[in-house]
């Protein structure tokens, strides 16, 4: 008999630290982006200034409880429980600060004409507490493992490096480093005074990764 229904629920979900519900992942929807985040105290960040330039989705925010001040393009949105802000626009800078504890936010987001297809920041946000709790190895295996779910890899290449220079794998962190800093030049200067790459610092192939990146923009 085919799968009728998953469920879960928003709170059940949350992560200590953050209060991320990764509702997309848990539920392994696959048509859209759909994730959560519980806010513990007022004048917590809640959405984070970003755009969606590299993705090209729309995103709708739904709050469910507590109140929100979102900062679309400059401009300030309260929004208590029921209202919902819809980005259109990829291009507009977005962010949301809770006003109250408790509060949390619905997010839906997907590009308008084509496919979706996840982004690899949800995989990396998972791994962050491994490297947090020295589980070097449980973010090499997960990250490794996530290499071919996403097309935006940089990161995930970029992060898997830093677990394996941790790991004292040496030629695999370069190699991955490179991968990495070749899909997104600014992972240069973020891989130079990054203390999870300590181990490969010494070896003249990181020099020639970051420096190029140095002489070009200098």
């Amino acid at each position: 008999m085919a799968e009728k229904a998953r469920t879960a629920t928003i709170a059940e979900l949350a992560r200590d630290g953050d209060g991320w519900s990764p509702l997309r992942m848990h539920l392994d929807v696959r048509s859209f982006g759909v994730n959560a985040w519980t806010a513990a105290e007022a004048g917590a960040q809640l959405i984070g200034e970003h755009d969606e330039v590299p993705s090209g989705h729309e995103e709708l925010y739904l709050i469910t409880a507590g109140s929100a001040t979102f900062t679309v393009e400059g401009e300030e949105i309260p929004a208590t429980v029921g209202t919902v802000v819809f980005v259109p626009d990829p291009a507009a800078t977005r962010a949301a600060v809770a006003s109250e504890p408790g509060t949390t936010v619905f997010a839906v987001g997907a590009h308008p004409e084509d496919a979706y297809r996840p982004r690899a920041w949800e995989q990396n946000a998972t791994v962050f507490p491994l490297f947090g709790e020295g589980d070097y190895n449980g973010a090499k295996r997960a990250l490794t493992e996530a290499l071919d779910r996403y097309e935006d890899r940089e990161g995930l290449l970029y992060n898997l490096a830093c677990a394996e220079a941790r790991l004292g794998e040496t030629e695999a962190a370069i190699g991955h480093l490179g991968e990495s800093v070749a899909l997104r030049p600014s992972f240069a200067e973020l891989a130079r005074d990054d203390e999870d790459l300590d181990a490969i610092k010494g070896d003249p192939r990181f020099d020639e990764i970051v420096g190029a990146e140095q002489t070009s923009t200098g």
